[in-house]
């Protein structure tokens, strides 16, 4: 059941995680160098572990209650990636002082509210599967 609308979302969440932050800068450091997040191997392992998961719980098409909990854990993961790069930047770059923050500041915001859509058309069909097995 690839062609469920979660799995478009998962889909989506899994490229944007693992394709933009080779693309897109984060923030500017103090002496004004752009920060990238191949240059950090902590920030580049969350970006591909949040899209490996979510590359992942699209073939757990089978097994909804999996499916729904790596999801969570991704949307988990991805407020922790959120949490670090806001951390990073305001520690590296002199804080509030320099406003140059990238684009790639809101990727993982992406990646949360496409995996909370797919969690709730998963939660749909889990819905919809067992009302149909109280019918029986």
């Amino acid at each position: 059941m690839i062609q469920r609308i979660q799995s478009i979302y998962l889909f989506i969440a899994g490229v944007v995680s693992l394709s933009l932050p080779h693309f897109l800068s984060l923030y500017s450091d103090a002496n004004g160098d752009v920060v990238w997040a191949i240059n950090d191997a902590v920030i580049i392992s969350l970006f591909s572990l949040s899209g490996v998961l979510s590359l992942i719980s699209i073939f757990l098409w089978k097994k909804r209650q999996n499916q729904f909990v790596l999801g969570r854990f991704n949307i988990l993961l991805n407020f922790v990636l959120l949490g670090v790069l806001v951390y990073r930047s305001q520690l590296l770059s002199g804080g509030t002082a320099v406003l140059e923050k990238g684009i790639g500041m809101i990727i993982p915001l992406v990646s949360i509210v496409l995996l909370a859509l797919a969690n709730k058309a998963i939660k749909r069909d889990e819905d919809l599967v067992k009302s149909v097995d109280r019918l029986r």
